[in-house]
């Protein structure tokens, strides 16, 4: 610290006649050019500096008037979503209420439309049912018709005989004459 004290003070007294000489101490002399380097440059760059700060300064004014203006397009959009929303849960509260009792009406709308699909369902299963018995008691009246005409011809074929047969048949063909001149 003496050497930088001494070239402070050894400022003041350089030697008037002699020559040009070169001071090799460095820590005698870096605090020089540091204080002349510094003095230059607070004298040149103090108008770039102050130029550089109020930039500076403008860019965050603006920064912050954009930043107010779009924080107040926010907030309006922000109420102007909160007004939908609350538009849309009412409009969806009313189409809840108004969809459950469509559903009521629905249930109960397939609920008979189910009841009478059902009755005509039972109606036609009587209706064939009731066919079916017709059908089948049919069936066994030609069925015991048959028989009956199969064993009363047996019976007529076992005991009649020719000449009888004929007369039978002589006496049936007058009555089928006898009908036919009554329907003419």
């Amino acid at each position: 610290m003496k050497n930088v004290t001494d070239s402070f003070l050894s400022l003041g007294h350089w030697p008037s006649a002699g020559s040009f000489g070169l001071n090799t101490d460095i820590f005698a002399t870096n605090p020089i050019n540091l204080s002349v380097v510094l003095g230059v440059l607070i004298f040149f760059g103090k108008g770039v500096l102050s130029d550089l700060l109020d930039n500076r300064k403008q860019r965050i004014l603006n920064t912050i008037r954009n930043s107010e203006e779009l924080r107040g397009g926010a907030v309006e959009q922000l109420e102007k979503a909160r007004a939908r929303l609350q538009k849309v849960e009412t409009e969806a509260e009313q189409f809840r209420v108004n969809g459950y009792s469509e559903i009521e009406r629905e249930k109960l709308n397939l609920m008979n439309s189910t009841y009478k699909t059902l009755e005509q369902l039972e109606n036609y299963k009587n209706e064939t049912i009731r066919f079916e018995q017709q059908r089948a008691i049919n069936q066994v009246r030609q069925r015991v018709f048959q028989q009956a005409l199969q064993r009363a011809l047996g019976t007529l074929n076992s005991c009649l005989n020719n000449e009888l047969h004929l007369r039978t048949i002589s006496a049936n063909i007058g009555m089928f004459e006898t009908m036919k001149e009554v329907t003419d």
